[in-house]
């Protein structure tokens, strides 16, 4: 899912062992459709908003037992494979639901006001991936829920502040209203792509904090055993990267877009097998 789609970690979904290939892939067809539903294109809200009810109509058929669209039907080519994976790794819906409530509020929520506006969006956008991947790994345990939640959320931020320059161009911003006013960052700032001490005092405490919440999940890489266990390392690992080359950049985001180029590769194996 976001980790096959993001540059950031191209690697991760060859690791995936054989048997999962097949479920990530149907779950990833769901959450990529819904997010470009919401996202891409020039339809207007209403449309956006109508195509995702769809969506989670489709969902609550599947719950029910009554979805029988068939896999020629548009909606049914996402959501037939969906239900059988669903059904057979036993997977808990509310997950997907979670992650529709964030597409829809992706359509017309462009700023948040707070760190707690911003990580409960997180909580629908991220954490339910890598929910779904312990469900599917059958390492679901409440502390190995706890530490996946960091590791999403840490990685959801990770993007967001990488794609600073991107988002704004797209109307977004996800930095917290309440930091942009603490550190006199102005809306007007970000369009004059202004990166003084202001901005890297603010990024500064961004970046750190997306640092916290990867570090702080990466013990479950650790628990997860063999392939899986080493493709969440990388994971893990990439996201530290692109947040070092962040400071690297003093979160210049808005003239280079920070990436992990072909270098960076043999350093996050030698870190991941550390």
């Amino acid at each position: 899912m976001a980790v096959d789609h993001y540059e950031n970690f191209p690697v991760a979904s060859l690791l995936l062992p054989a048997r999962l290939r097949e479920p990530v892939r149907h779950i990833y067809r769901f959450a990529r459709s819904a997010d470009d539903i919401a996202d891409e294109g020039k339809a207007s809200a209403d449309t956006r908003l109508e195509q995702l009810a769809a969506y989670r109509c489709a969902l609550q058929e599947i719950g029910s037992g009554t979805f029988n669209l068939p896999e020629t039907d548009a909606l049914g080519a996402i959501f037939a494979p969906l239900a059988r994976t669903i059904h057979t790794h036993q997977l808990p819906l509310q997950a997907f639901f979670d992650l529709i409530s964030a597409f829809e509020q992706d359509v017309n929520t462009h700023r948040y006001a707070n760190d707690a506006a911003l990580l409960d969006y997180c909580s629908r956008s991220a954490n339910p991936v890598g929910r779904l991947m312990l469900y599917l790994y059958q390492a679901v345990t409440p502390q190995n829920m706890v530490d996946s939640d960091s590791i999403c959320t840490g990685l959801q931020l990770t993007n967001f502040w990488q794609d600073v320059a991107i988002d704004w161009e797209k109307s977004r911003v996800y930095l917290p209203q309440d930091k942009l006013h603490r550190y006199g960052v102005s809306e007007k700032a970000l369009a004059r792509r202004q990166t003084g001490k202001n901005w890297q005092a603010l990024m500064q405490g961004q970046v750190q904090q997306a640092r916290g919440l990867l570090c702080a999940g990466l013990p479950l890489a650790h628990r997860l055993p063999g392939r899986i266990g080493f493709e969440l390392r990388l994971v893990v690992q990439g996201g530290l990267r692109i947040l070092e080359r962040l400071d690297q950049l003093h979160y210049d985001v808005f003239n280079h877009r920070p990436t992990l180029q072909k270098r960076d590769w043999a350093l996050l194996l030698w870190r991941a097998l550390r």
